[in-house]
């Protein structure tokens, strides 16, 4: 197990250093891109344009270029943004993680129990009125664009409804910390929450209702059926537990994916300077030591997700531990 392990952290670490040379070639490197003209402003003479890259090390081969680049990022980190001068990029990539992770951690804890509770319903109720309504509200949720329902969401807690009763105690747009406020950093979120978890619950309770039928056909199941053990226990601790893989694989990769920038509708539409956001105006101004950052941050808890789920499957599945 240990040399399963080993050998997919040596994959990671491996795949983030691809990740961090492609998206510096892409930014850096591209033929006709001068990061030089960026940092010099328009209308830069010849000689301005000469100092910024020597100040930057962009005349200097691209091996130490990027070694430089890297260097700024994750040791001195005090590489700066081309557009917003004086601001540092690490700092404010830092800064953006505990939105994002407030935002995407609490509407995991939605979507999982929600669709854990869609799929088991669905599945044990088949065919039956109960399991084609929640497949068809299963299917809305799939199909409702986040930044449309956090839209309206909106318009009803922040506009219309909001000195009833029922969304009075609903805050202004954006972000409290949790360490400042805790009530407060709760009631920023909740609408958020629910917003992004609408999408996931309905494709997380459809895959699993799917699982779940075709795992409860199979021949272990009809032998502990045999044996007499209630039909309650059969779909919970045999059918539930066996289907589970393609939920776990499925929630570590778009958790990944969303803690590194997925969630860039939801903070935009709510007004929450998290990961997403930031990558959003960076990309609005092509600031690219803070596009570099982003990119290489969300490759990092997309490859990091891959990881664990790796390991959660290692432990799992003793067919995994085998690294040939």
């Amino acid at each position: 197990m240990l040399a399963a392990l080993s050998f997919r952290l040596g994959q990671m670490v491996l795949v983030m250093f691809g990740i961090s040379v492609v998206a510096f070639l892409i930014f850096f490197a591209t033929p006709g891109a001068d990061p030089s003209a960026r940092i010099a402003g328009r209308n830069a003479s010849q000689e301005t344009l000469i100092q910024v890259r020597h100040d930057f090390g962009l005349d200097r081969p691209l091996p130490v270029q990027y070694g430089l680049m890297m260097n700024r990022l994750f040791v001195s980190r005090d590489l700066t943004s081309f557009v917003n001068r004086g601001q540092h990029v690490i700092p404010a990539v830092t800064g953006a993680i505990p939105v994002t992770l407030s935002l995407v951690g609490g509407a995991a804890v939605l979507w999982v129990l929600g669709g854990l509770i869609v799929g088991v319903i669905a599945g044990a109720t088949r065919g039956t009125f109960i399991d084609r309504a929640l497949m068809i509200l299963s299917l809305i949720g799939v199909s409702i664009p986040v930044f449309w329902l956090g839209e309206v969401a909106n318009l009803l807690t922040q506009s219309r409804w909001h000195d009833t009763w029922l969304f009075s105690w609903v805050p202004p747009l954006g972000y409290t910390p949790l360490t400042k406020d805790p009530w407060g950093w709760f009631k920023a979120l909740v609408i958020p929450w629910f917003t992004l978890a609408t999408l996931y619950v309905g494709l997380y309770g459809r895959v699993l209702r799917a699982s779940l039928i075709e795992m409860m056909q199979e021949d272990f199941i009809r032998t502990a059926r045999a044996k007499g053990i209630g039909e309650r226990r059969v779909l919970l601790h045999h059918g539930l537990r066996t289907s589970l893989v393609a939920f776990v694989t499925m929630f570590g990769l778009d958790f990944g994916a969303l803690v590194g920038g997925g969630a860039l509708l939801t903070e935009v539409v709510f007004g929450l300077q998290g990961v997403g956001k930031l990558t959003y105006e960076a990309l609005q101004t092509l600031d690219l030591p803070m596009i570099l950052a982003t990119v290489i941050y969300a490759s990092f808890f997309v490859v990091m997700a891959n990881f664990v789920v790796d390991v959660v499957f290692v432990f799992i599945d003793p067919r995994a531990r085998d690294v040939r």
